[in-house]
């Protein structure tokens, strides 16, 4: 199952369906880890395939631990996820023990449902060899969605031009939180056109979250990419 956008008319409209989860453009593969002796992998069965929004990534206790445990699961997953003709966009381990692994098809085009299966399959087996995590855990592999984070330098290049919202760890100028139009990446800052009408840089070291906004525009693009993967089909 596959969420269907088609070609909508009416884009407000079509924000709005967006707005639920049953037209969110987020397409996850769930796997169920058992840690301890029984080290095995189950689907799971409610349900294998789900659209749901990203929820608000949650405070995890012990930063340093987290984010070295982190590091290691990007380096046990990235060699298969780029051999596989994926990128890596981000890992998150969240308190409740899911750990999601989002990916996007290097060549760009639209991610689905038989890309999560594959890839959730071959990173269950990486990860149960090299079995980073000691405590049972869901694994969880998703697509970035059309909203999607900002993790990469490149994609402050790549989605310059749309709405998006920034954190950051230490107030820049006053504040910590910015919501403007990307106008790319220059060195290592970060430049926005506030909602003031105002430029902007922040260091990209000192952002924590970044992700794009919902708007007709990148609703559009979003529609554009289907549309022409499945022409190239």
């Amino acid at each position: 199952m596959l969420a269907v956008f088609g070609r909508h008319k009416d884009p407000v409209r079509l924000r709005e369906k967006l707005a639920s989860w049953r037209y969110c453009a987020y397409i996850r593969a769930i796997l169920i880890g058992f840690a301890g002796r029984t080290k095995q992998k189950e689907w799971a069965t409610n349900p294998l395939f789900s659209f749901a929004e990203s929820p608000p990534a949650p405070n995890v206790e012990k930063p340093c631990r987290v984010t070295d445990l982190i590091r290691r699961i990007e380096d046990i997953v990235a060699p298969t996820i780029v051999g596989m003709g994926y990128e890596l966009v981000r890992v998150h381990l969240s308190r409740g023990g899911t750990l999601q692994i989002m990916v996007e098809p290097a060549d760009g085009r639209p991610m689905d449902v038989e890309d999560c299966a594959g890839v959730s399959r071959a990173l269950s087996a990486v990860l149960d060899v090299e079995d980073p995590i000691s405590s049972a855990y869901t694994l969880e592999v998703s697509s970035p969605g059309i909203d999607r984070p900002l993790t990469r330098p490149k994609d402050y290049a790549r989605w310059a031009g749309h709405m998006a919202r920034l954190e950051t760890a230490e107030p820049v100028d006053g504040r910590r939180r910015f919501k403007g139009t990307l106008l790319g990446l220059e060195g290592d800052i970060v430049r926005l056109r506030l909602e003031d009408g105002q430029e902007t840089g922040v260091p990209l070291s000192a952002v924590t979250r970044a992700k794009l906004e919902m708007t007709d525009a990148l609703i559009k693009e979003h529609q554009r990419a289907q549309q022409d993967a499945e022409q190239a089909h």
